[in-house]
């Protein structure tokens, strides 16, 4: 299935489009980039581009492109799990100039209650340590630390993600 459409209030979650890789590949030399792993060129950025796109027909899951109204590409949030994830990922990236306006909050919640929707019962993000605006916006999305789950990165911690007890995403509106 490719990935579906989402609207929010502010937002539309989109499939990935090849001019997308553009703004991937310069959000990557920035520094907004430096709690991610780097590609080391072109084609390493292409796989990561094109495995958030392609995960979508193979797994049902992958990237959406955050675009504002009026069409203005902002960043991506991606519910993932690559085959060196133990867990399904929640996910974000937002470009150079478009942080502090509560986009990723906004995006993230939509994921998150598409992803309550499909019957998922918990997603993780993957966060590292010193990575405290990601800490911070996993925590506002009433995700909690948890130290008991697997991670293969040292510096990373798991932030989990789950609807309320009764099922319902409440805690996520």
């Amino acid at each position: 299935m490719p990935a579906p459409i989402l609207d929010t209030p502010r937002l539309r979650l989109r499939p990935h489009v090849m001019s997308d890789m553009d703004a991937f590949a310069t959000f990557f030399e920035g520094t907004r980039a430096d709690h991610l792993t780097k590609p080391q060129n072109t084609s390493h950025l292409w796989y990561i581009f094109t495995s958030e796109v392609g995960s979508w027909e193979l797994i049902g899951i992958g990237g959406w492109a955050i675009e504002t109204r009026d069409g203005q590409l902002i960043g991506q949030v991606a519910i993932t799990q690559p085959p060196h994830f133990d867990e399904r990922e929640i996910g974000w990236i937002l470009f150079d100039g478009f942080e502090g306006q509560g986009y990723a909050l906004e995006a993230a919640t939509a994921a998150l209650h598409w992803a309550w929707e499909q019957d998922m019962q918990t997603l993780v993000s993957y966060i590292e340590k010193d990575n405290t605006r990601s800490i911070a916006l996993a925590e506002r999305l009433g995700a909690v630390l948890d130290p008991a789950a697997q991670v293969d990165e040292d510096d990373a911690l798991v932030y989990r993600h789950s609807p309320d007890i009764d099922g319902n995403p409440e805690a996520y509106a």
